[in-house]
């Protein structure tokens, strides 16, 4: 069957202050959104009797789509099947501002709107929870053992607190000061960093439990300073986290270099964001022209691109 209108989903990049990795063992983290940083889906109904998906990464029938894209195909035809609509004939394009494999939820902000987008075409009624449940879908297959951050905070307006498995609550942040979101250039490693800590954990759990512990206190650490607009302890919380996070082995030679320099251009606190082995990480800066001082000196390093993001986020209403 066929339908002529057309429709679009939209979600944006995020990324994880503090309590990455931890976040998977039960323990909190924090995530901001970056709304300006969007992927976007859009669906046009066709007479063709076939489904086109124009993307980054293949152009063709969905049916044809590669191994790689596996999570996306399977959450298309999860959703189709749902509703009894495989046989319905539509062209659908993803756009996307995110870098892929860099920490910022490429993959969760690709499902978040490809769902949207999906249930605006239909005009099938979509919760919050439903379409969180639905994003994971995609995410268990492209990470094995996603924490659901990265889906929430893809369809979240507000920085958020997160514990796996437990109602996520939108945390106050009343902190002068910017984040500088640098890409490393390299490639992150989500699955394959989970699947390292995974490994560490079975071979030395109490080594591994004192550091997700530790990760944790600095998570909670730094809710506190958030609210109370402690800058400089914000700062050498984040140091602390990272300082963690190489104990995991989640970081690499380039990341630390990088974070290293930073915190000589003026950065109050530095960490990686995300999975690690490479992606990004994220700086904590007084203001907006010191972050755009360092960012300079930063791409004279290696650093491929970058984004800043306001730490004082006014919170929204969830749109779905």
């Amino acid at each position: 069957m066929f339908n002529m209108h057309s429709a679009c989903g939209k979600s944006h990049a995020k990324i994880i202050l503090i309590g990455e990795h931890s976040v998977v063992y039960g323990k909190p983290a924090i995530a901001l959104p970056l709304s300006e940083v969007t992927t976007r889906v859009h669906i046009n109904g066709t007479l063709d009797p076939v489904q086109m998906i124009h993307s980054r990464y293949f152009e063709g029938p969905i049916g044809q789509m590669p191994r790689t894209m596996y999570g996306i195909h399977h959450l298309l035809s999860l959703i189709l099947n749902k509703h009894n609509a495989l046989d319905s004939y539509f062209d659908l394009t993803i756009k996307s501002d995110l870098p892929a494999e860099r920490g910022m939820g490429s993959s969760a902000a690709t499902a978040v709107a490809l769902t949207r987008a999906l249930y605006h075409y239909f005009g099938w009624e979509l919760s919050h929870s439903k379409l969180l449940q639905l994003a994971n879908v995609s995410e268990i297959d492209m990470h094995g053992n996603p924490s659901g951050l990265d889906a929430a905070t893809a369809a979240s307006a507000n920085p958020i607190w997160m514990i796996k498995d437990y109602a996520l609550t939108p945390i106050p942040i009343k902190m002068d000061g910017c984040l500088l979101i640098c890409d490393s250039g390299i490639k992150g490693r989500t699955g394959e960093a989970v699947s390292s800590v995974r490994t560490l954990f079975n071979e030395n759990p109490n080594l591994t439990s004192r550091i997700l512990d530790r990760l944790s206190e600095l998570t909670f650490d730094a809710k506190n300073e958030l609210a109370k607009n402690k800058i400089i302890k914000l700062g050498k919380t984040l140091d602390q986290a990272q300082t963690q996070l190489e104990k995991l082995g989640v970081s690499n030679d380039k990341l630390n270099r990088l974070i290293t320099a930073s915190r000589t251009l003026g950065s109050l606190g530095s960490k990686l964001t995300g999975g690690g082995r490479g992606g990004c990480f994220i700086c904590l800066m007084r203001d907006q022209k010191a972050a755009e001082k360092a960012a300079v000196h930063l791409k004279k390093l290696g650093v491929t691109q970058t984004w800043t993001q306001p730490l004082a986020l006014r919170a929204k209403e969830e749109v779905n």
